[in-house]
């Protein structure tokens, strides 16, 4: 067993990181729930090549990741870490390995896919390249239309014979026919040869003046006023109104002028009571009319300020200010579920210059401080209701992001955005709106995207697990990307002496990866190579392809284990039985 990691996390992420390190041929121990130390060490943390943090937990894969380094300082560490603070201060001496946030790693492509975008830039040995995907124009070979660019997949259209089939990595010799999806690869200079506009980089959103925000807020006081304060308020009015016209002509003795009769009228309704005047030496009447003054007074101010009150201290009130400013927008883009992953996507949606509406269920939801900061308006409300969606006028929407941590509220938000989005025309079954939806379990999102037509399903775990999985076998990952329904990363391999891959030609690697770029100690980088270059020790490729390929390509760049012996195989089955039962135990 040349390739000994070690994983602790019991969830969907965890699982999946598990079965894809023991298909790429790894030796993986899951650590169980009893004492950290004694855990790590019965699943053979001295020998081990990596360990894999990848609970839900913080606290715990802190501890885990401290733990294991203590114990081998070589291991590569790979932890899952939420806090910002707390993976800053891990990952500034982590040594080998790396430490991750799956919202950090999910929200990139669920910003691409809200936002339509077909270009995705990376940087890989010093050059900038650019994913670019575009429906090929007329029927002909890859070569035919797009030259030397490297083909990274193709998307049947309704004029191939397979339509929807997914060819992954094609040869440039690929027939396509106009309106498949093509997805390619290369510098900008190559692309824009070719006639692919540059990604565009919008700047930072303005902030709203003052003046505005503070109309916003005006507004949102009085939408959000209790219907009921209107009367009340009305009664208060004709209450005071009333009795300074009566005190102005029937208070005897001194007399009182209008000033006089609204200052009185007013002490008396508000209970203050400074001995200005005195009902004591007035006519009967007029002191019971002072006592019913005052019942009605107390009465109408108390539910005056019951309802002040109501409005001023409310949450909703002070992270709502900007709800009517939703009323004028137009081509904003609404994210569902404020929390880790949303904030994220709002985060970079607003940094990129564009009006972002949030729906939140809880008032009391930890992130609505950082909405507030962004300038973005909060609506509070269950979004599988339509109305809650009206409200974020989803009709006028560039697009929806629903990200909640409830896979089923997700999914069923998504069906009634479906109801309400895709028109009641005979065939029509999709929305022109990106419909992101992001489901926690890949099966279940595959499964979902099928059953209902949503083409943006986005599992984090698909997203996520590949980083953990290339960093636990040494594979730097420089980044990941979609198309359609299928992910695949960018990473850079060394090419170890005495590998399967040290002297292998291009044209013998997977079909399902593509080597774009190779980089040898004083050459220059070459692009792009051609079938016939042959690998050599020291090599670093750059690779494209679906994540499981390239990690079958890793294991063949590792160097050949180093022959053992019957007793240190019997040691290593030892600590392997040791680790299982520590996972049971």
């Amino acid at each position: 067993m040349d390739l000994h990691i070690i994983v602790s996390g019991d969830d969907a992420l965890a699982t999946t990181i598990i079965d894809e390190l023991t298909n790429a041929g790894a030796s993986v121990v899951r650590l169980g729930d009893t004492e950290i130390a004694d855990a790590l060490a019965a699943a053979g943390i001295g020998r081990a090549a990596a360990v894999v943090c990848a609970g839900d937990d913080d606290a715990t894969n802190l501890e885990i990741a401290l733990l294991a380094r203590e114990a081998n300082p070589d291991v590569r560490v790979v932890a899952r870490l939420a806090n910002d603070v707390l993976r800053e201060a891990i990952a500034d001496d982590n040594g080998p390995g790396a430490i991750l946030n799956v919202s950090d790693l999910a929200a990139p492509s669920i910003v691409e896919a809200c936002l339509a975008q077909t270009k995705h830039p990376f940087e890989a040995a010093g050059i900038k390249f650019v994913v670019s995907g575009a429906e090929a124009p007329r029927q002909a070979t890859l070569r035919d239309i797009y030259g030397d660019l490297a083909p990274v997949a193709v998307i049947h259209g309704e004029n191939s014979p397979t339509p929807g089939e997914v060819v992954v990595c094609p040869g440039r010799d690929l027939r396509v026919h106009a309106g498949d999806w093509t997805t390619m690869i290369g510098t900008p200079a190559e692309l824009a040869a070719r006639g692919f506009k540059p990604p565009r980089v919008r700047g930072e959103r303005a902030r709203r003046p003052r003046l505005g925000r503070m109309l916003d807020a005006v507004r949102t006081l009085r939408d959000d006023i209790n219907p009921a304060f209107y009367p009340v308020i009305t009664a208060v009015l004709i209450l005071l109104i009333g009795a300074t016209a009566v005190l102005r002509f029937t208070y005897q003795g001194r007399g009182m002028s209008w000033v006089d009769a609204l200052y009185f009228t007013t002490e008396t309704i508000t209970t203050t009571g400074y001995g200005d005047f005195s009902f004591s030496h007035q006519p009967t009447w007029l002191r019971l009319f002072a006592a019913l003054l005052m019942f009605g007074g107390v009465t109408t101010i108390a539910l005056l300020v019951s309802f002040i009150a109501d409005v001023l201290l409310s949450r909703r009130f002070i992270y709502t200010a900007g709800r009517p400013r939703v009323r004028h927008l137009r081509n904003h883009i609404i994210v569902v579920g404020l929390n880790a992953l949303g904030i994220r996507v709002v985060s970079d949606l607003t940094a990129a210059g564009h009006d972002v509406v949030v729906v939140e269920r809880d008032e009391n939801n930890r992130f609505l401080m950082s909405a507030a900061k962004l300038d973005v308006p909060v609506i509070f409300g269950d979004a599988t209701l339509r109305q809650t969606l009206e409200a974020a006028h989803v009709h006028r929407a560039r697009a929806v992001a629903v990200l909640t941590r409830d896979d089923m509220i997700n999914i069923e938000t998504g069906i009634v955005l479906l109801e309400m989005l895709v028109p009641k025309l005979p065939g029509v079954t999709r929305t022109e709106v990106p419909l992101v939806l992001r489901i926690y379990d890949r099966t279940l999102g595959f499964a979902v995207a099928q059953r209902f037509g949503f083409e943006n399903v986005r599992s984090t775990v698909e997203l996520a697990a590949p980083w953990f999985i290339g960093a636990a076998m040494g594979l730097e990952v420089l980044g990941t990307f979609s198309v359609g329904q299928s992910s695949f990363m960018i990473g850079a391999m060394h090419v170890e002496a005495g590998s399967e891959l040290d002297g292998l030609r291009m044209f013998e690697m997977s079909t399902q990866t593509r080597v774009i770029a190779i980089t040898r100690p004083n050459e220059p980088v070459q692009l792009h190579p051609r079938r016939d270059v042959r690998l050599r020790a020291g090599d670093t490729a750059y690779l494209v392809g679906p994540y499981r390929e390239l990690l079958d390509t890793l294991r063949k760049g590792q160097p050949p284990p180093p022959p053992t012996t019957r007793e240190e195989r019997a040691r290593e089955g030892q600590e392997v039985d040791a680790g299982r039962a520590a996972t049971t135990g």
